[in-house]
């Protein structure tokens, strides 16, 4: 049985948020060295979403100390074995129904198809939802939350690299698993990009590369250098955008944000996206990668300050972050407020 059968779907991340769900960072992660700079950064993501939202923390048990004096008493540590600090993809899908009852998705974790260990993350979920006696749907399907987008009327928006990549489901084509994403998000058109960034170990998740806005407005990263291998990426993707339509059979208008100057850490470039912005109550969220950077950086912040003139936006130290493979959309996964 699936979500979509109750009357359950997926709400759009700017609707009103109850609390925010993060993992504190487990060093066996391997998080690139030094792994001491990523616990302050890491505190003050979790402290600037609290002054908007309440924070929730997991923590591993042998952890929570160290979480507590990072991150003060503002933040809510909720201690649970982990392997990893990506809640967005091993944490639930949160679900709304018209009657306000919240519910959750339990999908399969495993390590963004075996690249990473990843049997106590696929645990969370459910842990997670038992804890807060929210109802669970465990659903037979590999599924990470990066890799989809939603617009709350209908659309749904994930990439053909991660989603038919054969270390996912292999067992599964196409239609099987956009039918399995209707029924289990409650949506009706699913728009298919191509590929994600360059050097994107997740496979090409979505949230580096389009969101919503809102119903009919999308944001996408481009990438204006035609030396660059991004560069054909955000062509085929940005063809796709213009030439489709949302379930209401509507054009989208397009808005680009021109992607971060390539970096590089230890010989690795860097997967940067302005995308990978978070939405909280009033706000967002914003990583921002340095001097090399500083141009792009408010250029992307004067964007969505135009696009969102009700929102404070907050920013991040993203490239910090980014040695371990996301940002702060990455790191985080909103629970919807109840009606």
């Amino acid at each position: 049985m699936y979500p979509a059968e109750f009357g359950f779907k997926m709400p759009p991340e700017w609707e009103k948020h109850s609390r925010t769900f993060m993992e504190w960072p487990v060093k066996e992660a391997i998080w690139p060295e030094p792994f001491t700079e990523i616990l302050p950064v890491f505190a003050d993501i979790a402290q600037k979403i609290a002054s908007f939202e309440p924070v929730t923390l997991i923590a591993r048990p042998e952890l929570a100390d160290q979480a507590t004096h990072f991150c003060g008493p503002g933040i809510d540590i909720l201690p649970l074995e982990h392997n990893d600090s990506w809640m967005r993809d091993n944490g639930p899908t949160f679900l709304t129904h018209s009657n306000g009852e919240i519910a959750g998705i339990n999908w399969i974790f495993t390590g963004w198809g075996g690249k990473f260990p990843a049997n106590d993350d696929n645990r969370v979920a459910s842990r997670l939802l038992r804890h807060l006696e929210i109802s669970c749907f465990d659903l037979p399907i590999v599924m990470e939350g990066g890799s989809f987008h939603v617009d709350g009327e209908g659309t749904l928006l994930t990439t053909e690299e991660c989603l038919l990549n054969p270390n996912r489901n292999p067992q599964l084509h196409r239609n099987q698993i956009e039918n399995l994403l209707k029924q289990s998000l409650n949506v009706s058109k699913v728009i298919w990009l191509k590929k994600g960034w360059v050097g994107d170990d997740t496979d090409g998740h979505v949230d580096n590369l389009a969101c919503f806005a809102r119903p009919g407005l999308i944001i996408t990263q481009v990438c204006s250098d035609p030396a660059d291998p991004n560069y054909e990426i955000s062509r085929e993707n940005i063809k796709i955008l213009e030439t489709a339509t949302d379930a209401g059979g509507r054009h989208f208008k397009i808005i680009p944000i021109e992607q971060p100057p390539a970096d590089y850490y230890q010989d690795n470039r860097l997967t940067l996206s302005y995308l990978n912005f978070y939405f909280v109550n009033g706000g967002i969220i914003l990583p921002q990668f340095g001097s090399k950077a500083g141009p792009n950086d408010q250029r992307a912040k004067d964007i969505l300050q135009q696009l969102f003139p009700e929102r404070k936006i907050m920013t991040i130290n993203g490239l910090i972050i980014a040695r371990g493979g996301g940002n702060v959309h990455c790191l985080t996964q909103q629970m919807p407020a109840g009606i």
